[in-house]
């Protein structure tokens, strides 16, 4: 689920930060150019783990910023496919389910992929909609209504191009898939 990736990166450091010793004013700029960004086929970057290398130090005419080459490792969120994880239910519609990891929301489980028999439960009196399992020919429905912790599993990791043009809801730059067909599988106090 986490992993560290090497990177190099040409850094400009503004003059600001010069008077923060030389690792410290790096470590402070890459953190800002890159936590909480995804990179693609990377993941999502979570902070930077330490600075391997520095080179350089140039200052280019007109310009009043030193210019760095560094090499650094950062800390990336990207599961795998098959992994178990437990999240939170954050949407319920329809189409299936949006879940969230606190940190990462964009975690889609669509209706096919619910443990079947399922059936969703349209939103009434000031209640949001949620989806129900009926438990193999008995009348025993078990909701999926956010008060668990649900475990799914990890169906694929997507990262879809940036648009061109602005979108009608906001570009999630990396998607997760996952699935609760499976035994063990939904809100923690199933099994």
């Amino acid at each position: 689920m986490f992993y560290l990736s090497l990177l190099e990166h040409t850094l400009r450091l503004p003059p600001s930060l010069l008077s923060l010793p030389l690792q410290d004013a790096i470590k402070q700029e890459l953190e800002h150019i890159f936590r909480d960004k995804v990179i693609s086929n990377l993941g999502l970057c979570i902070s930077v783990y330490d600075i391997r290398r520095i080179d350089g130090g140039f200052i280019f005419p007109g310009d009043g910023a030193s210019t760095y080459t560094v090499e650094f490792r950062l800390v990336v969120f990207r599961p795998f496919v098959g992994e178990i994880i437990v999240a939170r239910l954050k949407e319920s519609n329809k189409d299936g389910l949006r879940l969230s990891l606190g940190f990462f929301d964009d975690i889609y489980v669509p209706a096919h992929r619910l443990i079947q028999p399922s059936v969703f439960l349209p939103a009434k009196d000031g209640y949001q909609g949620t989806w129900s399992w009926y438990y193999e020919g008995n009348d025993t429905k078990y909701f999926i209504d956010g008060v668990d912790e649900i475990k799914f599993q990890v169906e694929s990791v997507n990262y879809p191009p940036v648009p061109l043009e602005q979108p009608e809801k906001p570009f999630a730059p990396m998607m997760i898939a996952g699935v609760l067909d499976a035994e063990c599988l939904g809100p923690v106090s199933w099994w």
